[in-house]
């Protein structure tokens, strides 16, 4: 692939991807004492948050790779074509140089000026033919550094071409690996605060409130959805085999230890691990309805917390009667299960649109 030296662009484009990859995030490391397998739960915790993080901002910059690379190929083909005419300009002049050397030759060209006085009946008419004569001389000249110009140009340009070209793919490749590191050692996290959430609730007692740096995103709304990303799965009032009558809730597909928000303000009125639901929490708002977050990995508030719009409260996990991570999120009129209402209705009326 080839690129025209006259388009510096691109070089910066490579200069800053070079950036990128020197700058790449630092995958988090053990912080429960170092020693596999012996996290405090509080540990993995942070460290799947974090490493969720981390896993983000690679994807970002990862496809921004993705995307200066098509970039990169599009000009690549426009480039291309820059350089085939550069290639049919250097055969014309090579062309023009043969013209001109035989016409130089017709026209007595090769014939010593000398010669040309002794044996010329007209000297006005011989210094007419020495003036084309230099002329013809100039443009052979012209012709010839043109010409040497140009191959020097293309030379250049396919030089730095693959140059450029090299680098890109040295980035995309690091970015990759970056990526790919990161989403190793969080699935292993992931496992990891999985297994101590389902030792808590075979136990049916909650280890205490995991306490996490809540994110720094201006929370303004007054309402929010209970995860920031996700796939909507089952949802209220659908059938299944795991349900004794109908799914009394909605269900948001999410990874083990993805953040799970209280949809808006309100006070933490039940945590509790063990049961069908496995750990969850139960929050009250201000107009009389209660929220419900099951299946979690890990909870971070305590029975009696107020909490506000967006504010971390738990992990999604799959604990309970669960059949993959995932959040089941429900909207009640009493804390208790059987007095639930479609959620998704519900967060529209308070703005929210899944």
């Amino acid at each position: 692939m080839r690129f025209s030296r006259r388009h510096p662009l691109f070089v910066a484009v490579v200069l800053c991807a070079s950036v990128i990859v020197v700058a790449r995030p630092t995958v988090a490391e053990g912080d429960g004492g170092g020693v596999p397998g012996t996290h405090s739960e509080e540990g993995v915790s942070a460290r799947v948050a974090r490493l969720f993080e981390e896993a983000a901002v690679a994807t970002r910059r990862y496809e921004a790779g993705r995307q200066a690379a098509e970039a990169q190929k599009t000009k690549a083909r426009r480039l291309e074509k820059l350089l085939a005419r550069e290639r049919k300009q250097i055969a014309v002049l090579n062309a023009d140089l043969g013209r001109i050397a035989r016409a130089q030759y017709r026209e007595g060209g090769g014939v010593p000026y000398t010669a040309q006085m002794l044996f010329a009946e007209n000297p006005e008419e011989l210094m007419r033919g020495r003036r084309a004569a230099w002329q013809a001389d100039l443009a052979v000249n012209n012709a010839v550094s043109k010409s040497r110009r140009a191959e020097t140009r293309l030379a250049a340009d396919e030089a730095k071409a693959a140059r450029a070209w090299r680098a890109l793919e040295e980035w995309k490749t690091g970015l990759s690996g970056v990526k790919q590191t990161i989403q190793q050692k969080l699935e292993e996290a992931q496992w990891t605060l999985q297994g101590q959430a389902d030792a808590a609730v075979a136990a049916g007692a909650c280890r205490g409130a995991v306490r996490l740096d809540q994110p720094d995103d201006g929370r303004s709304r007054a309402w929010v959805a209970p995860v920031a990303t996700y796939e909507l799965s089952a949802g209220y009032g659908s059938g299944g085999e795991r349900w004794v009558s109908r799914h009394t809730g909605q269900d948001f597909a999410v990874p083990i230890g993805a953040p799970v928000r209280a949809v808006g303000e309100g006070r933490v009125v039940k945590v509790s691990c063990g049961g069908a639901f496995g750990m969850e929490i139960v929050v009250e708002h201000a107009d009389g309805y209660y929220t419900q977050y099951a299946h979690l990995a890990a909870v971070t508030v305590d029975q009696g917390d107020r909490v506000t719009a967006g504010q971390w409260i738990g992990q999604a996990g799959t604990t309970g009667n669960s059949t993959g991570p995932h959040l089941h999120f429900e909207v009640r009129v009493t804390p208790e299960l059987g007095s639930g209402v479609d959620p998704v209705p519900w967060l529209r009326k308070h703005g929210v649109e899944l």
